[in-house]
């Protein structure tokens, strides 16, 4: 499976921006799928997860409350609602994608899209 993740942008603390992960192919039902972020000279992070049909959804204590990760399996697209945004969720955010189910570890997926800047200003 491909993915291309998009939606990313400038925008000031306490605003709010949309992800979108759209993936290639039939099977993108049987994937879990995972948002990742990484900020520069940090590791990646586990930011969200989502199981295959969208009813169990789980998330880093980080973005809890505040983010929302959802599935359209119709449209092949999974989407992170990023909602009052902060500095420290700067980072480059990545989708993931694995036939083995959830995982809060990034080394759990085989599938990883280009990556999509968010900036949050102070």
């Amino acid at each position: 499976v491909q993915l291309q993740a998009s939606g990313g942008g400038l925008v000031q603390a306490g605003g709010s921006l949309r992800l979108s992960c759209a993936a290639s192919g039939r099977t993108f039902s049987s994937y879990a799928m995972g948002w990742f972020r990484q900020a520069p000279g940090k590791e990646r992070e586990f930011v969200a997860a989502i199981s295959t049909s969208g009813g169990s959804t789980y998330y880093g204590d980080s973005v809890k409350g505040r983010f929302t990760i959802s599935r359209d399996n119709a449209k092949n697209t999974v989407y992170l609602q990023m909602n009052s945004l902060k500095p420290e969720d700067t980072a480059a955010y990545y989708c993931a994608a694995d036939r083995w189910g959830v995982d809060r570890k990034s080394s759990g997926y085989s599938y990883w899209g280009q990556g999509t800047q968010v900036t949050v200003s102070s």
